[in-house]
């Protein structure tokens, strides 16, 4: 059974752990602090548990077929031997992560893929230290990707057409749904589009024209409603009787106009930004962050189901 090596036990490990497990894949989880993997393991437990209760558990195993798959290691060397895949998922550092690299490039043959889980460090950085990178990407996953499937991969300038191509069909195989990146990109795809809706969101309320709350309605009762079965582009392409071009005629102008009409970059640490966090944290208290979250994860679960109807 082939075997996938988890770099780092912390909330973005483990969410990979419970996903290439469902997909039917032998788990060792590594990391570098003594107890850690092991703690990860009893969490992961937990967390599998509690998923096949709720009727949320993904894949065709049962939830002791899936922990049988998952094991726990403190020694790099061990934890590496006989994986065809490593996810790194330490902390978002590029030197620390540059060396966990630089470590495991010695102890695996050349065949090995090596990934991370960077969420905005390009490919070139992360593994300069990396002699042979054509077997090197980036996977950035969506949190929490077990229920959030998308992840994007991101290649070095010097990866391979077959690596790309292998970790396509892994994510694929255990239920992600992969995407490419033609070459490396400062934020990747997601982040970009994310970083541009929060931009103008954070102008909007800034700048008085609407409140915190609604601004969130407009993406979760507006726009989100469509994004989550279709993206942009399709959505402009139904929204004209002749489609994308018949749209851009219509609309392409006024979405010009618009467009040259945004402010610079927000402040987002100053006097304004305080009212904006001050806003938020009104309306969902520090305390009920845990109770936002779990009624978070059970929504995203129920719109997969929904998702996957024909």
């Amino acid at each position: 059974m082939k075997l996938v090596t988890i770099i780092g036990s912390g909330l973005i490990g483990r969410s990979w752990a419970l996903v290439f497990i469902s997909g039917g894949l032998s788990v060792k989880i590594y990391d570098k602090q003594p107890g850690m993997a092991a703690s990860a393991l009893s969490s992961i437990r937990q967390q599998v548990l509690e998923l096949q209760q709720k009727n949320m558990l993904r894949g065709d195993l049962t939830a002791s077929q899936q922990l049988s798959l998952l094991s726990a290691c403190d020694d790099l060397h061990m934890a590496v031997e006989g994986a065809f895949f490593i996810q790194e998922c330490v902390f978002e550092d590029l030197e620390v992560k540059q060396n966990v690299f630089l470590d495991i490039e010695g102890l695996v043959g050349s065949d090995v893929i090596l990934s991370s889980s960077t969420s905005c460090l390009v490919p070139s950085a992360v593994f300069s230290k990396v002699q042979d990178q054509r077997r090197c990407l980036v996977a950035h996953p969506v949190n929490p990707p077990y229920l959030v499937k998308l992840v994007e991969l991101v290649p070095h300038p010097h990866t391979t057409s077959s690596v790309m191509d292998a970790a396509h069909a892994l994510m694929s195989q255990v239920g992600q749904v992969p995407v490419r990146l033609s070459r490396e990109l400062d934020g990747f795809a997601l982040n970009r589009i994310q970083m541009a809706v929060i931009a103008e969101s954070w102008r909007l309320v800034q700048d008085g024209f609407i409140s915190v709350k609604d601004v969130d309605l407009v993406m979760s009762e507006g726009l989100g409603m469509r994004y989550a079965f279709i993206g942009p582009m399709e959505t402009m392409h139904l929204n004209a009787p002749e489609g994308l071009g018949d749209y851009m005629k219509r609309y392409g102008p006024g979405i010009h106009r618009v467009l040259s009409s945004f402010g610079p970059t927000p402040d987002f640490s100053g006097d304004q930004a305080k009212d904006i966090i001050k806003d938020m944290a009104e309306l969902v208290p520090r305390e009920q962050l845990s109770a936002r979250t779990e009624r978070r994860d059970q929504l995203l679960s129920e719109l997969a189901q929904i998702k996957k109807m024909p």
